[in-house]
């Protein structure tokens, strides 16, 4: 298999959202729209205009109206691309233009208007759809901060525009302001809705020595920030991105029916002089009536409704996914998750919490636990490992105890008090140990938990167990993947034994233990090689070469910036759940969309052989063509909505 290239390029943050979309798209201004409801006026006028010449003026008018940008675009958009590819290069624009021409050669206005201004209406029903499609992810464009209020050097507070924000200044944020940019907290409490950055609506608790992100809303309180990251790098920025790449990037399906639209329109162009040439020799038809119906085949050959197959539907898609909070860097990531076979899980912080909990604790004198639990948290507070953050969190004190701790690297804790002396470390500092603790300590660690011994004058008390418990979705997701057909592995720096305990908790089909962070990468191609097209989701910034190296890198919203920078899409609530949403949502992508090709293909093929045996006149052409543009723009617009 050919792996993909990466391109993650810095975007410039001054966005335009005209992304051209293929010849049947536009995007069309309010002036625009009224320029055209003018031409539908006109249309209607002319159908009860008294005099033939007063309603094919009006008809005239209503061409001109409706039609101004199929017309312009029809001419101009040939010509400069022919300029650029210094080749023929027309579009469907052209089609149009060139048949209502025809029908206005033969005398039949009507026809002709009817013909652009159904075609018109049909591209503005498309320009809406990807609208509505687009309108989900670039809501967050609206959310960047315009403005911050720094404190200077002499204490005064000074409004300024939140691009002049530099690394290490101090700014104010009373209650209710959007936070500017990315920091930490050095004074003050609050509580901030951090939505458009993780998507959790319920409002998070921040005090000092807490990061705050940048575009999030700052509640009742109020705080002093120092900046830690230019305004470019910010996790907002990044997500900005990801969003303006979404937009650009098309599906395998969508570039390909763009590159092959200019041959196909160059094809029919070819083959309505020839159809009109055979026509009386062939059909026995009149030189008027072949005319006319080179103009129908003109018509009912376009492809539009072709070039509306892809991308409105894939942009229906990964809005649906951003509402969700799942962001693609691009349809094309969306869709390839439609052919993956393997799912490569980073364990922490993927798979589980990445924060350590107590699941066991056992002393051999149960009636001294409490006054031991009190000295362990003493001891824990001297330092700030996640056990310890783990163990202070779990247990209640009874007795506050002010002890002095010596930290000795690889030795654990140790704290004389009381004329007593306590140890706190791994189990392989002791000796002689109970055959009660012994005897758990081997079943705990087949569980994959960490074990921690306490000791007493070099007695060993008890111990303490932790494990890096399974993320709450991980064995619904996993068991999703698997009914799904996709193989899943876990990696993880951590002993084979700790790995298989927590795989087996939550039902991998294969784990690789004692992976180091540069082995990951190259796991990565072996399992392609195995398995095929993979995924590989991460958090940290080990992962980062990993997720370059699959087809499809994912990170985990709350992790490690590098790790957002290169993947090619982010769960921003770290939800597993959405992961399997994704890959259904790319399956339907995928059906749709060849639906629509299908069904798009179809029409035409009818609509040509109705026009050869003659049961076919132009206004109805033009409805059945536009209509089913419309059919599959509709089809397309299903992606929006989740299936139940």
């Amino acid at each position: 298999m050919t792996q993909h290239k990466h391109q993650h390029e810095t975007c410039n943050h001054n966005h335009d959202h005209n992304h051209d979309h293929g010849s049947c798209g536009h995007n069309h201004s309010k002036n625009a729209v009224w320029i055209f409801l003018a031409g539908v006026l006109a249309f209607a006028i002319a159908l009860f205009a008294p005099q033939k010449l007063i309603a094919n003026g009006l008809f005239l008018a209503s061409i001109i109206l409706s039609g101004e940008h199929v017309i312009t675009e029809g001419f101009l958009d040939t010509i400069n691309s022919t300029k650029k590819n210094r080749k023929f290069t027309p579009n469907i624009h052209l089609l149009m233009t060139l048949a209502a021409l025809g029908a206005i050669i033969i005398g039949d206005f009507q026809e002709a208007a009817l013909l652009i201004l159904i075609f018109a209406g049909a591209h503005f029903l498309e320009d809406y759809v990807e609208g509505k499609s687009k309108r989900d992810i670039t809501n967050l464009l609206n959310l960047n901060p315009t403005q911050a209020r720094r404190i200077n050097e002499d204490g005064t507070v000074e409004v300024i525009d939140a691009s002049l924000i530099k690394v290490g200044d101090l700014l104010q944020v009373l209650n209710g302001d959007q936070v500017p940019t990315d920091g930490v907290i050095i004074s003050g409490y609050s509580s901030i809705n951090e939505a458009s950055i993780t998507g959790e609506s319920i409002p998070s608790e921040k005090s000092k020595g807490d990061s705050v992100f940048g575009s999030t809303l700052n509640g009742d309180g109020t705080f002093t920030m120092k900046v830690t990251k230019d305004s470019s790098e910010t996790v907002y920025a990044k997500i900005v991105q990801l969003v303006n790449a979404s937009q650009d990037n098309l599906t395998p399906a969508a570039s390909k029916i763009k590159k092959l639209e200019p041959s196909y329109v160059s094809l029919v162009l070819i083959l309505v002089p020839i159809f009109i040439i055979l026509g009386p020799t062939i059909f026995s038809w009149t030189w008027s009536e072949s005319f006319y119906r080179g103009m129908v085949f003109l018509t009912v050959a376009s492809p539009c409704a072709l070039a509306a197959s892809a991308v409105p539907a894939t942009l229906a898609a990964i809005s649906n996914l951003a509402r969700q909070g799942v962001l693609f860097k691009g349809g094309t990531y969306l869709s390839m998750l439609n052919d993956i076979k393997v799912i490569a899980f980073d364990k922490t912080g993927t798979l589980t919490a990445g924060k350590p909990v107590v699941t066991d604790a056992y002393f051999i004198n149960e009636d001294k636990r409490q006054e031991f639990l009190d000295i362990i948290v003493a001891m824990e507070k001297a330092t700030n490992h996640p056990l310890a953050n783990a163990i202070i969190t779990h247990f209640n004190v009874s007795t506050v105890m002010d002890i002095d701790v010596n930290t000795v690297v690889g030795h654990g804790l140790n704290a004389d008090y009381e004329g007593h002396h306590y140890q706190i470390g791994k189990p392989d500092m002791f000796e002689s140990v109970d055959e009660s603790i012994q005897e758990s300590k081997e079943k705990l660690a087949h569980d994959g938990k960490t074990i921690v011994y306490f000791a007493e004058d070099g007695v060993v008390q008890g111990y303490i167990a932790l494990l890096d418990v399974p993320n709450a979705a991980s064995k619904d997701v996993v068991d999703a993947l698997k009914k799904l057909g996709i193989h899943t592995v876990m990696i993880t720096g951590d002993s084979k034994q700790t790995g298989e305990a927590i795989g087996r908790l939550v039902g991998v089909d294969e784990v690789r233990g004692n992976v180091l962070p540069e082995q990951k990468a190259e796991l990565v191609e072996s399992l392609r090689r195995e398995h095929g097209p993979i995924v590989m989701i991460g958090d940290g910034i080990n992962d980062a070469p990993a997720l370059v190296k699959a087809d499809v890198g994912i990170a985990m919203g709350q992790g490690t910036d590098i790790a957002i920078d290169v993947a090619d899409a982010v769960l921003m609530r770290n939800d597993l759940n959405n992961l399997v949403k994704a890959i259904k949502q790319s399956k339907r992508l995928d059906r749709i969309v060849w639906e629509n090709i299908f069904f798009s293909m179809f029409v035409v093929v009818v609509l040509v052989i109705m026009n050869i045996m003659g049961t076919m006149d132009l206004p109805l052409g033009v409805v059945m063509h536009e209509g089913s543009t419309i059919v599959v723009l509709l089809n397309g617009l299903r992606l929006l909505k989740s299936p139940k």
